[in-house]
């Protein structure tokens, strides 16, 4: 089982039963649930993807954000400059978890907006230095020397930083969650992830760029992967390198059509 906890911190009564029941049933199926009306926190051990359980929350007509995961955890928000987010349409964010101790790989789970319908490649790179934007953030993170390939092909015939494609659906959202055995938390802090234009096509193309990277296009969105808060470790902070409290980044989301250009 590939679940992970997530944590949330959600404007609620304290004295309020009606408050913590309306959430028990919109929660119904999303896994083990733990609320605690006092802290105004609820934690769920879940296999679905964080924004649906925020989602599910927010349905009770009570505001939420993640305030966590479970295990060591990071966080990119995409499209960013060190922690500023730059005027651009692409934004979103990606968290990485572990899972439990007995299991190899890490928890992908991540919701971007703005971007054109269809498969977008997404990668990790090497380097988290994002001073002229996405260029300047390397090459594929691949420190077996492997050629470019598909997630699932093992790791001597894939970069470690080969995550695939997310797709967007038809309003420009891509929403997704899945286990890559191929990463380790510790090793990709401070890289970046980067989206691309077109679809990667896993190594396959049949000539020498798809072996580098998918013929997968110009890179459209970025952000360096950063340590983030674990359950119960931090719940005033997004992220670890910023300043924006959790409802200052409610208030104005990384995606989502209430993103600001600015955090403040």
């Amino acid at each position: 089982m590939d679940s992970t906890k997530i944590e949330f911190a959600v404007q609620m009564h304290k004295h309020d039963k009606s408050c913590v029941d309306s959430l028990r049933r919109a929660l119904e199926g999303m896994g083990q649930v733990d609320i605690d009306p006092a802290e105004g926190r609820v934690i769920v051990q879940t296999t679905v993807p964080w924004s649906e359980v925020q989602d599910k929350i927010e349905s009770t007509g009570r505001r939420a954000v993640l305030s966590g995961f479970g295990g060591q955890s990071a966080v990119a928000l995409i499209n960013t400059t060190g922690c500023v987010v730059d005027r651009t349409p692409v934004q979103g964010a990606v968290r990485f978890s572990t899972i439990a101790a007995q299991q190899a790989g890490v928890v992908v789970d991540g919701v971007v907006d703005g971007l054109a319908p269809g498969l977008h490649g997404f990668h990790i790179h090497e380097s988290g230095d994002v001073s002229k934007g996405c260029a300047s953030v390397g090459d594929h993170y691949n420190p077996r020397n492997s050629p470019h390939g598909s997630p699932d092909a093992g790791t001597a015939k894939r970069h470690a930083g080969d995550l695939g494609n997310i797709r967007a659906d038809e309003t420009g959202r891509a929403t997704f969650r899945f286990v890559d055995p191929a990463l380790e938390i510790w090793d990709i802090i401070g890289r970046a992830v980067v989206i691309t234009a077109n679809a990667d096509d896993m190594g396959r193309g049949g000539n020498s760029q798809s072996l580098i990277d998918g013929n997968s296009g110009d890179r459209i969105a970025c952000g360096i992967i950063a340590r983030s808060a674990g359950i119960l470790q931090n719940f005033k902070r997004i992220c670890a390198c910023d300043g924006v409290t959790l409802w200052d980044e409610r208030n104005k989301p990384l995606a989502g059509k209430g993103r600001s250009t600015k955090l403040f």
